[in-house]
């Protein structure tokens, strides 16, 4: 048995695996794949309204916010936000905490003016900053939830007087979500929700219609929502596993008991890491991500040796990112705890051999 910390396209569940390869074969027993089924039919639609019931429910999304789910994945709404929400004249404020941000905050700068107010880019984004102003004119804040390179992730936000936008591709589903600090969230579903290729928005309905500007067709989110997601043809397969494994999450016990196990895998991790005596880990203590665990070795010379050992024991995906180097450890939802014990337990014995 492989244990994949992959940063994503990511480990899901086995049965949400089992149940999915099944209906590339036959559907619900109908005689049709999933690959094959008509976005119109009713056995399409019954997917749509229960994935999109269950993201309500899980999230407890209030009604007055609208649920989609569109192609391109979180890297589309870069755009999409800034297209929606800039309106002409005003600033958009975004935070800067890793490449992800970076990469949101340059789609946006194609489309207006915006402010960075704050970043901590100074420290090869290692931290989450905590001082800075957000002006009470500014069309919208946008920040990045969860940074899978660096190994943070926001905590908290202060309650803001403008729209806030979260880009929550990397804990999405992991913890929960308060939508009175939330004005609109997107997110891939490659981490936590499903496969790659579709992308999840929660919008609240008032935010929409005050752009001045004209739209493209297939970039206002007020289209895709009178269409219910169905403005063009949906990644009907990414949409019906990310479904699947909606359900498994709600039989768990929903977002409040996995964010519970997120909890304990973190931590026990990070304790490895904190008393191994050959690993440190580089995010600073209080902003740790409980998603992507990411260190390095005091003997960097060491490390090609521990990533060899590690891949011979089946402890898959935990090269780090070349901006940071080391190891990166991605524990999302799917993987269990009894895979963060494998982990340790290379890890410890590698230091038995070395030290």
């Amino acid at each position: 048995m492989k244990h994949n910390f992959g940063a994503g396209p990511c480990i899901l569940p086995q049965e949400v695996f089992k149940e999915a390869s099944e209906a590339v074969l036959d559907l619900d027993g109908i005689g049709l794949s999933i690959l094959e089924i008509s976005h119109r039919s009713a056995e399409f639609q019954r997917i749509m309204d229960e994935a999109t019931s269950l993201v309500r429910e899980l999230l407890e999304v209030p009604s007055d916010y609208s649920i989609l789910f569109l192609h391109g994945g979180a890297s589309f709404q870069f755009a999409m936000v800034p297209l929606n929400l800039l309106t002409e004249g005003k600033i958009a404020a975004y935070l800067d905490t890793g490449a992800w941000s970076k990469k949101a905050i340059k789609e946006a700068l194609n489309i207006g003016e915006v402010e960075v107010v704050a970043s901590s880019g100074d420290e090869n984004y290692s931290y989450i900053p905590k001082e800075y102003i957000v002006s009470s004119d500014a069309a919208y804040f946008h920040y990045t939830s969860n940074n899978t390179i660096y190994g943070t992730e926001v905590f908290d936000i202060p309650k803001l007087d403008v729209p806030v936008v979260s880009d929550m591709s990397s804990d999405i589903f992991s913890r929960t979500i308060d939508f009175t600090k939330h004005d609109l969230v997107y997110a891939g579903a490659q981490k936590n929700m499903g496969p790659a290729g579709v992308g999840l928005v929660i919008i609240k309905d008032s935010l929409l219609g005050k752009v001045n500007r004209v739209l493209p067709n297939i970039f206002n989110y007020s289209n895709h929502i009178n269409a219910n997601s169905l403005y063009h043809t949906p990644p009907v397969y990414s949409i019906y596993v990310s479904m699947l494994n909606l359900r498994w999450l709600k039989a768990k016990g929903g977002v409040e008991v996995i964010e519970q196990e997120n909890v304990v895998k973190a931590r026990t991790l990070y304790e490895a890491i904190d008393n191994s005596k050959l690993f440190k880990g580089t995010a600073a203590l209080e902003d740790r991500s409980r998603m992507n665990i990411t260190f390095v070795m005091d003997t960097p010379e060491l490390e090609a040796a521990f990533l060899k050992f590690a891949t011979e024991r089946n402890i898959v995906g935990i090269k780090g990112h070349r901006s940071v180097g080391g190891f990166r450890a991605s524990i999302y939802n799917g993987l269990s705890i009894s895979s963060v014990n494998a982990l340790i337990d290379v890890m410890e014995e590698f230091e038995e051999q070395i030290v």
